[in-house]
C-alpha cells in the first residue's frame, strides 16, 4: 500500500512527532510504503529526509493569498498522477481543507486523521465540512466524540498514536551527563515538562503550584518549549516574569526547543504537564511513562484514557492548592515515585506500541481502500 500523508511543516510539535515515528518505524508494516507531502521546509521535512524517505514540497501556502493555494494545489495534482498512490492521509483541517478537493478529484481514498477536538466554531472547520473524507481517524475516544460535528455522517475510527520507547543506552550514565549540562545536581528532584508554549498546557499553573512548595529543598524544574509563534514569545516572557514575582528563579531553568526530550525524560524524576485545556492525545505523557516517570496532570481531555492511578495522579483543572499538594508528595516520598513509575512502561506498551498501531492503522487503511474500490 503507497500512502500519502498530508501536512504543513512549518511548526513541531504532536502532529509533526507522530509523522517522524511513522517513518522511522515503517519497517514494523512493510505493506505500508509512507510518501510525507509538505508545504514548507524546517525541521520536519529535515528530520524525514534523515530517514531516507520521501519528501515532497508542495510550496509555501497562505490561505489568504489565494494563488499559492492554486500553485501547491497543481503540485499535489502532479504528484498524484506521477506517483499512484493507494491512499492519501490529511493531518488536520489545514491540509484537509488546502488538499482535500485535490484528492477527491481524482477519486483517490481520502482519510482525515483529526488530531484536535472540532468544535464547529473555527473557519477552518467550516471549511473542512465542504471536503468530506472516507474516513476518519481519531487520536482518542475524547477526540472522536466531537467528530460528529464536523462529520456527522462519516465513519470514524480511534487510534491511539504509536509511540516507540526511546533507546538511548544507559539511564545512570544519562541522567548525570544531562543534569551536568543543566546546572542541577544528581540528588535533586525534577520536576520536568515538555511541550509547546501554549497557555492551556498549563506552565504557568505548575509554577504557582511550585512557588508553594518553596519550603520544600531540593527541587528544580525544567521547563522545554521553545517559541514557535509570535504570541508564544509573549507567553515566554510572562513566565520569566512569574518566576521572578514568585521567588523560585534558582529552582526553574527555561530550557527553549529541545530535540533531546527522551533524555530529559531520563534524567528526570516526575513528569509534570497540568492542562488548563484538554489534550486530545498527549504524545508526551506516553514517552515520559516509557521513561519510567510517573505523571501528574489535570483529569480531562484523552489523556485520562491513558493515565490512572496506576502510573500517575490526576488533578483537577486549574487546582492549584491539590496540584502543590500532591507534588509535594512525590518530591518528599521516592517509594510513591517508584510504585507508580512501575506500571508505566506496560500502560504505554498497551495503548502506543508501535507495532500494534501500524499494523492497526494498516488493516483500517485496507478496508477504505476496499471499500473505495467497490464504490
Amino acid at each position: 500500500m503507497k500512502l500519502l500523508h498530508i501536512y504543513a511543516g512549518n511548526l513541531f510539535g504532536g502532529i509533526e512527532t507522530l509523522l517522524v515515528t511513522l517513518a522511522k518505524e515503517r519497517s514494523l508494516c512493510v505493506q505500508m510504503q509512507p510518501h510525507f507531502a509538505l508545504c514548507f521546509e524546517g525541521r520536519l521535512a529535515n528530520e524525514l529526509r534523515s530517514l531516507n524517505v520521501n519528501v515532497h514540497l508542495l510550496g509555501n501556502v497562505r490561505v489568504s493569498r489565494p494563488w499559492t493555494v492554486w500553485k501547491a494545489r497543481l503540485q499535489l495534482e502532479q504528484l498524484l498522477r506521477q506517483e499512484q498512490f493507494d491512499v492519501v492521509i490529511c493531518h488536520s483541517c489545514w491540509p484537509q481543507v488546502v488538499f482535500g478537493s485535490v484528492v477527491r478529484a481524482n477519486r483517490l481514498p481520502l482519510v482525515f486523521w483529526c488530531h484536535d477536538l472540532p468544535n464547529s466554531k473555527h473557519p477552518l472547520e467550516e471549511w473542512a465540512k465542504q471536503v468530506p473524507p472516507d474516513l476518519v481517524i481519531a487520536n482518542s475516544r475524547y477526540t472522536q466524540a466531537g467528530i460528529p460535528k464536523l462529520y456527522p455522517k462519516i465513519d470514524s475510527e480511534t487510534l491511539y498514536l504509536p509511540v516507540a520507547c526511546a533507546n538511548i543506552g544507559n539511564n545512570t550514565s544519562i541522567r548525570h551527563v544531562v543534569r551536568a549540562e543543566l546546572n542541577t545536581p544528581d540528588d535533586a528532584i525534577v520536576i520536568v515538562q515538555a511541550s509547546r508554549l501554549e497557555r492551556w498546557k498549563g506552565q504557568s499553573m505548575l509554577l504557582s503550584a511550585l512557588a508553594q512548595l518553596r519550603h520544600i529543598p531540593g527541587w528544580i524544574y525544567w521547563l522545554a518549549g521553545g517559541v514557535q509563534r509570535s504570541h508564544e514569545a509573549l507567553y515566554l516572557q510572562e513566565l520569566e516574569v512569574q518566576v521572578q514575582q514568585l521567588g523560585i528563579t534558582e529552582q526553574v531553568r527555561f530550557l527553549g526547543q529541545r530535540a533531546d526530550v527522551p533524555r530529559l525524560f531520563a534524567a528526570a524524576d516526575i513528569h509534570c504537564q497540568p492542562n488548563t485545556g484538554a489534550e486530545p492525545f498527549g504524545i508526551a505523557f506516553v514517552e515520559a511513562l516509557y521513561a519510567g516517570l510517573p505523571i501528574v496532570t489535570t483529569a480531562i481531555g484523552g489523556v485520562v484514557e491513558i493515565v490512572d492511578d496506576s502510573c500517575g495522579r490526576l488533578v483537577a483543572p486549574n487546582d492549584i492548592d491539590a496540584l502543590s499538594k500532591i507534588l509535594g508528595s512525590l518530591i518528599s516520598n521516592p517509594s510513591e515515585r517508584v510504585t507508580l513509575a512501575a506500571g508505566g512502561k506496560l500502560r504505554a506498551e498497551h495503548f502506543c506500541n508501535p507495532l500494534n498501531q501500524l499494523t492497526r492503522l494498516y488493516n483500517i487503511l485496507s478496508k477504505v481502500v476496499e471499500n473505495k474500490a467497490v464504490a
